[in-house]
């Protein structure tokens, strides 16, 4: 059997959990998840606990945060004036927005904290600092 090694185009079926037990995305009632192993498509923790597995094989990775989406960054955290943001703008925590940062380029954020003086937006991915489990099922190798 074809084990996965790097430049090898995949197709797997994944979940993938917090420590918590909650889901955050799934390929479940959808086609599998297909990207070249080792060419950065995926998290570095995903690529690397591929390696090796052949077709049919399941498998659960515990994936650290450095190895996922790094660690949260206080200072990629930003509490402007509430008066900042257009009226028309929602405001609720959870609420993902786009900033422009000084060098042009366009920041997705998402609102972590609201009162009534103050906006806190976060530009940290929003698993960024936390360990990811992904229950993997490989389905081809090319």
């Amino acid at each position: 059997m074809t084990e996965v090694k790097s430049g090898d185009t995949v197709r797997i079926h994944y979940t993938g959990k917090l420590t918590d037990g909650s889901v955050f995305d799934s390929s479940e009632g959808r086609e599998p998840l297909e990207f070249t192993v080792g060419s950065g498509q995926v998290i570095e923790g995903m690529d690397a606990g591929l390696m090796g597995m052949t077709v049919g094989e399941k498998k659960t990775l515990n994936i650290p945060a450095e190895q996922a989406y790094g660690p949260s960054h206080d200072e990629a955290r930003q509490t402007i004036p509430r008066e900042g943001i257009p009226a028309e703008i929602p405001l609720e925590i959870g609420t993902q927005l786009q900033m422009q940062a000084p060098t042009g380029e366009v920041l997705p954020v998402t609102v972590v904290e609201v009162t009534e003086a103050t906006v806190t937006l976060d530009a940290n991915h929003p698993l960024a600092g936390k360990e990811l489990i992904f229950d993997i099922e490989l389905v081809s190798v090319n």
